[in-house]
């Protein structure tokens, strides 16, 4: 197996990318897949979310693309997955000039409509916008070479399997390429690969070994903006020894160790733009303890030999579940316990949810540390280096006594030295960092000024016929909702969030717009919008909720 991209028989324009993106070696799946997609074959490939499956087909699609037509479809369960193998896209085919337009329900028709005329060489979009599209005749597939179903297992348990085959029947079976990408190889799968690819090949991936048990691993939700006020936060209040720092590119590692040294953190980067000897005098003064915060990308902390670290932070997520991994793999070593702490914005829940999904495990949400958690924090930090020393004095100094004969009692001797140690002491102010809300809590809020308005109508004598302003009775739907009923219930083990993913994926909307939920026993209710209800319908029958059949029906 080559360890190298360069070996791939990738060009130079992807290779420079990469190395911009930091990408130091291929993951497996990359490896295996990307020399036998070169050569035009067929590839179903079998690996977990995570392992690097989007740039292992992307990266020599790329280097295939000949025209300005469209000619590379990509399918994905979801809008959120379509929306991050988009920007994937872009991202590896920037310096080629590529253009990708991502597709889903929810979004405008016409503005969609605007941009396939405009021209795009990549569509990336969930199979029932995708159909809706093809039937309109505003998606036109006649040049298409490259065709990619990716997490076509969840596109299956869905109930997309007839928009697929759909979509596959209308792509010219003897000029394109299929490409198939799945975490499992059920029947179904099997069935679709034999009857839509030729002389495919076959690609496992084990999955790798997910993350030790010494490691604590927790996340903060924060806007990009809070960013550093927020890590700042946590480096006060963190009992600590040595902190590996992530972030995605070179600049970035480089920006973000300024901004902490102005800070008074001591922070250095390392990074590939680096001498070999500046890194192996910035890595000798990490290991010795002379520096405590070291700022990397992904691929020098990989390839460096560090023990002892007590914390890793990711400063920036990692797209790649695998690289999450690797990355939190630094500490919690050789039985010793660690923290695996990451900032992850609004935007990023659905890579949290991958990253979850590998590690088989979920990761704690926590509050960030308050402004005065921090402060006490240094407070403490101040009186145990006082502490430590007057441990480590052993000899009077003379210096006392002349003060004391002065006429200064001992009280306002230590009083000024630790005023004067105070003035010494160099810290940056802190800065407010607003909450993220929550979709819940953003709804609850909602919901409370609708009674509010209800109280004062009625204080007016007035009746409010605005949304909220009417308490919803007991089996009644909410205004401008229809109510559906789903044939599982909690004796099937289903919760909230299954009935809004598996809904809102099903109908291809916004989870945002579902309305009230009510599980019971054997049977579940839920308000959808009107405007809604007849793509929730639509193909009901092949709706699923964890694996089971949803039986969507109006209540």
């Amino acid at each position: 197996m080559s360890n190298t991209f360069r070996n791939l028989g990738l060009n130079s324009h992807l290779l420079e990318t990469l190395e911009t993106l930091g990408y130091a070696e291929p993951t497996p799946i990359q490896a295996e897949a990307i020399p036998h997609l070169l050569d035009g074959r067929d590839v179903v490939g079998q690996a977990q979310t995570g392992t690097g499956k989007t740039a292992a087909y992307t990266l020599p699609i790329m280097q295939q693309l000949e025209s300005d037509d469209l000619q590379v479809l990509i399918l994905t369960p979801t809008r959120e997955l379509a929306i991050q193998v988009s920007e994937a896209v872009y991202r590896y085919g920037n310096k080629v000039g590529v253009r990708v337009l991502p597709i889903y329900g929810g979004s405008s028709y016409d503005r969609q409509q605007r941009r396939l005329h405009k021209g795009v060489q990549v569509v990336v979009g969930t199979p029932g916008r995708t159909k809706d599209l093809i039937e309109k005749g505003m998606l036109k597939l006649h040049n298409i070479r490259f065709v990619v179903l990716d997490e076509a297992d969840e596109m299956l348990k869905m109930g997309f399997i007839d928009d697929v085959e759909a979509i596959l029947s209308a792509t010219d079976a003897d000029t394109r390429q299929t490409i198939l990408f799945s975490a499992t190889f059920t029947d179904q799968i099997r069935k679709i690969a034999k009857r839509y690819m030729h002389d495919a090949i076959h690609i496992e991936i084990e999955s790798e070994e997910v993350t030790s048990e010494h490691i604590e691993q927790r996340y903060y939700m924060v806007q990009e903006r809070d960013k550093l006020a927020a890590l700042c936060r946590i480096l006060e209040v963190e009992d600590r020894d040595n902190t590996l720092i992530f972030t995605k590119t070179r600049v970035g590692a480089a920006e973000l160790a300024e901004n902490l040294a102005d800070r008074n953190y001591g922070a250095i980067a390392i990074h590939g733009d680096l001498a070999q000897n500046e890194r192996e005098r910035i890595l000798r003064k990490f290991r010795t303890g002379q520096l405590s915060i070291l700022v990397a990308t992904d691929v020098v902390g990989r390839g460096v030999d560090i023990s002892d670290i007590s914390h890793v932070i990711n400063y920036d997520l990692p797209p790649l579940a695998i690289e999450y991994v690797h990355r939190i793999g630094r500490t919690g070593r050789a039985g010793r316990s660690g923290q695996a702490i990451s900032l992850i914005t609004p935007q990023q829940r659905y890579t949290l949810r991958k990253i979850e999904a590998y590690i088989e495990k979920p990761l704690a949400k926590e509050k960030l540390p308050s402004r005065e958690d921090a402060l006490r924090s240094r407070e403490n930090h101040f009186s145990a280096k006082i502490m430590a020393q007057i441990e480590a004095t052993t000899k009077p100094d003379g210096l006392l006594d002349e003060l004391e004969k002065s006429g200064y009692s001992v009280e306002q001797i230590i009083s000024g030295m630790v005023q004067m140690l105070r003035d010494n002491e160099k810290h940056y102010e802190l800065e407010e960092i607003k909450a993220v809300e929550e979709k819940s809590e953003r709804r609850e809020r909602n919901r409370s000024r609708g009674r509010d308005r209800q109280n004062d109508s009625r204080e007016n004598g007035k009746t409010s016929h605005r949304r909220g302003g009417r308490r919803r009775e007991k089996g009644r739907h909410e205004e401008g909702m229809v109510r559906l009923h789903i044939a599982v219930g909690r004796s099937n083990g289903i919760r909230p969030g299954d009935v809004v993913y598996s809904v809102a994926s099903h109908a291809n909307i916004p989870g945002h717009v579902i309305g009230a939920i009510d599980i019971r026993q054997n049977e579940t209710f839920v308000d959808v919008p009107e405007v809604h209800v007849a793509a929730a319908l639509k193909d009901s029958k092949n709706a699923r909720i964890r694996g089971q059949a949803m039986n969507l029906a109006l209540a």
